[in-house]
């Protein structure tokens, strides 16, 4: 190993080579459910700045349209894994930034405790004018000298700096401004970016600036001489035995290769097994950070969205289009399970409960956010009056909806969801009954849904019929703690 090219350097840099295509596919999947890019959190339709899909749906469409109809099915060639699953692209694109993260920590602390930070940080500015003269050279086809003493020229260390030291740290931060639970606690450090919508594709700028350094870095590698930068990435020396470089450096490829290979296809021939195994990894930071964090959301009138996407079509058939037209006069909302006193609610029994207002940024799964007002009794106050038994530890939403009816695409059954009991009783956890001072309409899930400020919408369960103390989800559904988790592999926990 040279003091150019040591052993950390070349074991980082294939992980690293690893860890990018995993988190590039898995996050064109993420894409895929809302394949559009906006500055603003209004999200306001036809108004991106970038669109990935021929769909076109407009605020004034005759036809009505969820956000659903905007996903797209991808290839599982481009896509990890493709096919419409955006739970399981999530679940890699979570499990994996942690890895990247970790490799990255080690490097940076290799970096600084063996000096090898001299090759990557300038240390004055001539190395601008420089780095424009090594360009110029090799736009004249010409290769131009390394600094004396230091492995690269002056292009390369200024281009490893930015990507190391900049880019990588910015990725993560734009990353972390995306998370409703990190919106939700601290929203001014999503204005950082613009909010949630400008973290976002300032996250696709980048993920682009990666793959445009990979593309060039390897052209520089060809250019170079491949087998002898082989030998320095591979063995860690320039001189080394160069065909055993390249046997080693093609393995390595192939066994990448393999493994994308390999992952995509157990995803989509196993996708509950792909769940389970990357929950294990993904879910307790997911957790964590929902338990942790508490909203703190208080935005000003003047921030409402002047359009706020639906989620879902309305529940099907006569009966609730009846109770729609009444008015919702003779529903009531059953709360029971684990409870000393079990009721049911009138929507006017549930305002004499106690009533609360909020303007909050809604976070979609698929990527998109819209702010409203909204009001409604505090959960808390539904939990203090039916008094849950200890045992109690998740509560249950169930809907009116059967999305074998408003869904379809081979999915079935009645909406449901589940929160753990520590945040039904967060501060700006609600039942709504009214959104933007008017009673809730029924594309947005009259008479009431679910508001918890920290998670993302899914979690929010519109079109509520019942509640339900449990101290075991394992027997309701599919056992996953939700529709979407039961028949879209998504995760339970839903504060990233």
């Amino acid at each position: 190993m040279s003091d150019f090219f040591p052993w950390w350097v070349v074991v980082t840099h294939a992980l690293n080579v690893m860890w990018m295509l995993l988190l590039f596919r898995s996050g064109i999947e993420v894409l895929s459910a809302f394949p559009k890019l906006h500055w603003r959190d209004d999200c306001p339709p036809g108004r991106q700045w970038l669109r990935l899909s021929r769909k076109q749906f407009g605020a004034d469409s005759r036809r009505p349209w969820t956000s659903l109809d905007e996903e797209e099915s991808w290839s599982p060639v481009l896509a990890l894994p493709g096919r419409k699953n955006l739970g399981l692209g999530r679940h890699w694109h979570f499990m994996t930034i942690q890895f990247w993260i970790l490799t990255g920590l080690v490097y940076i602390v290799a970096v600084f405790a063996t000096g090898y930070w001299r090759y990557l940080v300038p240390v004055h500015w001539s190395i601008v004018p420089d780095s424009i003269n090594a360009i110029g050279s090799y736009l004249q086809f010409e290769l131009p000298a390394t600094i004396p003493g230091e492995p690269f020229e002056p292009a390369q260390k200024l281009a490893y700096f930015v990507v190391v030291f900049l880019m990588a740290p910015l990725q993560i931060a734009t990353g972390a401004a995306m998370s409703p639970s990190v919106l939700a606690r601290f929203p001014r450090y999503g204005r950082i970016f613009g909010g949630k919508q400008g973290a976002r594709s300032l996250h696709f700028l980048l993920m682009c600036a990666f793959a445009a350094f990979i593309v060039v870095h390897v052209t520089m590698v060809v250019i170079h001489g491949l087998p002898k930068e082989l030998a320095a990435i591979v063995l860690g020396d320039p001189g080394g035995d160069r065909r055993l470089a390249t046997g080693i450096g093609a393995a390595v490829l192939l066994a990448i290769i393999v493994l994308q290979v390999v992952v995509t296809w157990y995803s989509l021939r196993h996708r509950r097994r792909t769940q389970r195994l990357l929950g294990l990894m993904v879910d307790p930071f997911e957790r964590a950070i929902s338990r942790r964090f508490t909203s703190n959301q208080h935005y000003p009138h003047t921030a409402i969205s002047p359009y706020f996407r639906v989620n879902g079509y309305p529940p099907a058939g006569a009966e609730y289009e009846r109770m729609a037209a009444d008015g919702f006069r003779d529903f009531r909302l059953t709360v029971g399970g684990l409870v000393a006193h079990p009721a049911a609610y009138a929507l006017a029994d549930l305002r004499e409960l106690g009533s609360q207002r909020q303007i909050t940024k809604h976070n979609c799964i698929q990527g998109w956010t819209a702010v409203a007002e909204w009001a409604g009794v505090p959960l808390a106050d539904v939990i203090a009056q039916v008094e849950p038994d200890p045992r109690a530890t998740r509560v249950v939403f169930y809907a009116m909806d059967d999305k074998g009816l408003t869904e379809g695409e081979g999915r079935y059954g009645y909406f449901y969801g589940t929160i753990p009991i520590h945040l039904a009783e967060n501060p700006q956890t609600i039942l709504a009954l009214e959104m933007n001072g008017a009673p809730l309409p029924v594309e947005h899930g009259a008479p009431i849904r679910l508001r918890v400020e920290t998670q993302l919408g899914f979690k929010m369960v519109k079109w509520i019929r019942a509640i339900e103390f449990v101290d075991d989800v394992s027997e309701i559904g599919m056992g996953m703690g939700g529709w979407r988790e039961d028949q879209q592999f998504y995760a339970n926990a839903a504060g990233i």
